[in-house]
């Protein structure tokens, strides 16, 4: 079982480690292969693109801890710092994802009467993000196993997100200390 849990936390924090980098990659690629897009003139491009690739590189780090603390320590709990950390974050995260529209009307203001296509590349590219922020913080989008559908199949419910599971965990714990008090 160990085993099993060791290689699926490695294949979470290499896949997120993998499309954070290769996202930087296919950017570069499809602006220089496809310059009438304008992706890199697009501010609504540019917001997008930093929230999803922050929020790719706040998904490796918590997997490569979580792993890294199961192959060192036993547990795969993510330290209570960490979790702190992240739930900070999580009100950054929010607050960018509502600031973002404004980039987007900003391109349609600035770029009008010929709005260029890689608008549609941007507001994808931020959908995307959104839901990776949702897969991560509240409920778990992503079902790329066997046991994952399978759960999927039998309640007919999705996941709660393992991090919203350590915040629980870190409301758990703060409200136990404030009673010991």
């Amino acid at each position: 079982m160990r085993n099993r849990v060791l290689k699926r936390l490695s294949y979470l924090y290499t896949g997120e480690t993998t499309s954070l980098i290769m996202f930087v990659f296919i950017s570069y690629l499809v602006n220089y292969t496809y310059p009438d897009l304008h992706l890199y003139s697009l501010s609504s491009f540019w917001s997008s693109f930093l929230l999803l690739e922050y929020l790719l590189l706040q998904g490796s780090i918590y997997w490569f801890v979580k792993w890294k603390r199961l192959k060192k320590e036993n547990t795969s709990a993510a330290p209570i710092r960490l979790v702190e950390h992240l739930w900070a974050i999580k009100k950054w995260n929010i607050a960018t994802i509502l600031i973002i529209p404004a980039a987007f009307i900003a391109d349609f203001y600035m770029w009008q009467p010929s709005i260029p296509q890689g608008i549609t590349i941007a507001a994808f590219i931020y959908i995307f993000a959104i839901l990776e922020y949702i897969n991560y913080f509240h409920i778990q989008l992503s079902y790329d196993n066997r046991s994952d559908i399978n759960s999927l199949k039998q309640t007919k419910r999705f996941k709660q997100a393992c991090l919203s599971k350590d915040f629980k965990r870190l409301k758990n714990i703060k409200a136990e200390s404030r009673n010991l008090r």
